[in-house]
């Protein structure tokens, strides 16, 4: 008898292009490493298929964890059997599709028992904001996504998802742990999701992944950080860092969420736990510092639809949110949404053995429908605070101190009562994400840089600016003349200023002074600003956004500003902000504008009625504004999505003098604001203007005037009477 003995050599193979990537493919087997080359892959569209093992995995990897930059028009798609892919960047880029990285590469085509991990994907985003694609679409079953680094996301779409649009992704599996979700700015518009699991097409059907230890650091985009849209469901262990929003169990029934930590140190907008659907439990979680309200609060049951459809709200059924600790955090919201669709109030739920601390709203709880539908019981409640509940509940002394892992806690009596164990982070942020890859501060802040003297004269700012690195700061010469003939661009974050005295004088021959494109920021003090050299062109503006799309927030900080004789033509602005672009802040101080045709503030070009807007915090305080044929301000936020949370707007201590009764004047107001969430007028006094005029929209709005003299200036105009007034004269 001859015995042959047939033995298979796994190989590694390093490849410098497409093309070699893509022969190395065609002949790897099990075993086999496939091994990318340091430097620049640039508008490479990578597929991957292969059948690998358990035992031997066909792996892709960079040559060294970091030095492969995948840039430019790029993606990768993978499917297969047991498939390692590691150590890649992508960076200074957008995929030509709808996913970054898929684990599919046709609809039939999928990954399964694979892996991703050490990989970074860092502001890989479409220029175009509102254009929406998948950083990591999953697909299959059994894969594993771990120690991944995901930053800067700067367009619509979820940074992650795990897709079900086929029964070879249901009851998949999946483990999503260890990963490093980085900031994500605020979209301002629904989409800005860090996780979601389903859809609400397939949200019964049961997905069964689970995602523990990852570390979400300030993931803003909109108000569900974790989207969860499907059933069998996990979280556990994990870390959320000032993060505005809440992990929601939005579609989808018998989610388990224990263990996670909120840290919201009192950033706004914080939120912990949103329960809706049937059999949920939430246990044994750790919130601190949580301002979120309304669908944002720290630990929120919903209302439901009576027989709800797929995509709106299952009623609260057989659920238990127990054993959760809740420390100076604001808002417990019960039968939160209720209105005539969702009146179907949780039934058969409990709400047990929870400690609730807190000094910064001694009403936290807010009830806004039938809760008798809950079982209260062993419930904690500091001594001072307030609760429309009259069972279910002790009060205690507050008394709450910082432990030896740097957490504020209650005291251990209370913790051993409901078995909570020592209040740890499950994970910290040096724990995740991808090891090679620092996780740095990506915004510079105002006046970081350096002071750049500026000498009067024609284009001299201009020049200025060109030349200017990020956090620089131009300083003008005090009673100087300067003279734009062409466009001064701000392509980072500056500060154009001059020293206290005589203000230095800035006139242009263009349309606009200034320009703020993708990546500026401007901060102006101590400035005048006048018109006389404008062009006669209707629509001038003394600072615009890019008229192109800008996927990264910018900010504008005017301080003791003074702004004059803007009346070449009409319609002249001191600031207009364009389609397709958002600004986190809008700070107007201390300043003196007199003479303008057209509005102070445009920030009304989102009409799409979509719930997109312009600026998530305006505030204006301490001006003084006279001869404004429009608006002071003008803010647009239409449609019903309950997805985002501003704008928000404070007005305080500001004077208004003929304001708003221009004859071509639209809206005959001299403030408007249309779908603002959070509006606060103070101190502030009218005289010979137009009124103020709101548009109250969804989302319970909080509007409050107050403090308010209005002379020979007509009462605030309102579609609805949902707003306070306390204390205003006409």
């Amino acid at each position: 008898m001859v015995l042959f003995c047939v033995h298979s050599f796994a190989s590694a193979q390093m490849v410098k292009n497409i093309d070699e990537f893509n022969s190395a493919v065609t002949q790897a087997k099990a075993g086999d490493t496939i091994v990318m080359a340091n430097g620049e892959w640039h508008d490479v569209e990578l597929v991957l298929k292969g059948k690998g093992t358990e035992d031997n995995p066909i792996t892709l990897k960079a040559q060294t964890p970091g030095e492969v930059k995948i840039t430019g028009l790029s993606n990768l798609s993978v499917s297969g059997e047991y498939l390692v892919i590691e150590g890649l960047v992508f960076t200074d880029g957008h995929t030509p599709t709808g996913e970054v990285i898929a684990f599919r590469t046709s609809p039939d085509e999928l990954a399964n028992h694979s892996r991703l991990t050490n990989v970074v994907i860092d502001n890989f985003s479409h220029p175009e904001r509102q254009l929406s694609d998948l950083w990591l679409a999953i697909y299959g079953k059994h894969n594993r996504i771990d120690h991944n680094s995901f930053i800067n996301k700067r367009n619509r779409g979820v940074t992650v998802a795990v897709r079900m649009n086929s029964e070879g992704s249901r009851k998949n599996y999946h483990t999503i742990e260890y990963n490093y979700f980085g900031p994500r700015q605020v979209l301002g518009a629904n989409g800005g999701e860090t996780l979601r699991i389903g859809t609400s097409h397939f949200s019964r059907e049961y997905a069964n992944t689970l995602v523990q230890y990852n570390y979400f650091d300030r993931t803003n985009g909109e108000h569900e950080i974790i989207s969860n849209k499907s059933s069998g469901n996990t979280f556990k262990g994990n870390v959320f860092f000032e993060a505005q929003g809440t992990l929601t169990m939005r579609h989808g029934h018998y989610t388990t969420v224990e263990n996670n930590y909120f840290l919201g140190n009192r950033k706004p907008n914080t939120g912990g736990i949103r329960i809706i659907n049937e059999h949920q439990t939430v246990s044994n979680n750790y919130m601190y510092g949580l301002t979120g309200r309304r669908f944002r609060g720290a630990l929120v049951i919903m209302n439901g639809v009576p027989n709800s459809p797929p995509n709106r709200y299952d009623p609260v059924i057989e659920s238990a949110m127990n054993n959760n600790v809740v420390i100076d955090s604001d808002y417990i919201q019960l039968g939160a949404g209720a209105d005539e669709e969702r009146s179907a109030p949780p039934t058969t739920t409990e709400m047990q053995n929870n400690i609730i601390l807190g000094k910064q709203n001694l009403n936290p709880i807010t009830v806004f429908s039938d809760v008798s539908g809950i079982t209260f019981k062993g419930n904690v409640l500091n001594e001072d605070a307030s609760n429309p509940l009259s069972s279910g509940f002790e009060k205690v002394p507050y008394k709450v101190s910082k432990n030896s892992n740097g957490l504020w806690v209650p005291e251990k009596a209370l913790l051993d009562n409901i078995d909570f164990g020592e209040v740890k982070l499950p994970v910290t942020k040096e724990d995740t994400g991808a090891r090679f890859y620092a996780k740095n501060e990506s915004q510079i802040p105002f006046k970081s840089g350096s002071k750049i003297a500026v000498k009067p004269g024609m284009d001299t700012l201009a020049n200025a600016l060109v030349a200017s690195k990020p956090g620089d700061i131009l300083v003008l010469e005090n009673g100087g003349e300067y003279l734009l003939t062409r466009f001064a661009t701000v392509n980072h974050p500056i500060t154009i200023m001059a020293e206290q005295g005589d203000k230095p004088v800035i006139r242009s021959e263009k349309p606009s002074f200034i320009v703020i494109e993708n990546g500026g920021a401007l901060e102006v003090e101590n400035l005048w600003f006048d018109g006389a050299a404008s062009p006669d062109y209707k629509g001038n503006s003394i600072i615009r956004t890019s008229r192109s799309s800008m996927n990264i927030n910018y900010a504008l900080s005017v301080e003791n500003v003074k702004v004059t004789d803007l009346d070449i033509n009409g319609y002249f602005y001191f600031f207009k902000a364009h389609p397709g672009t958002f600004a986190d802040y809008i700070d107007i101080k201390n300043s003196h504008m007199e003479n303008i045709t057209g509005a102070v503030l445009s920030l009304n070009k989102e009409t799409d009625d979509l719930g997109v807007y312009s600026v998530e915090n305006l505030t204006l305080s301490g001006n003084t504004f006279k001869d404004i044929k429009e608006e002071v301000v003008t803010i647009y936020r239409g449609g019903f999505d309950e997805s985002t949370f501003g704008p928000a707007v404070t007005i305080t201590n500001n004077t208004l003098n003929n304001v708003g009764k221009g004859s071509t004047h639209r809206t005959g107001a001299s403030m408007y604001f249309h779908g603002v969430q959070n509006l606060h007028v103070s101190d502030s006094t009218w005289v010979d203007s137009a009124p103020i005029s709101l548009y109250l929209t969804n989302g319970e709005p909080i509007t409050l005037i107050e403090n308010v003299t209005m002379k020979n200036t007509p009462k605030i105009q309102s579609n609805s009477d949902s707003f306070e007034v306390k204390n205003v004269t006409y």
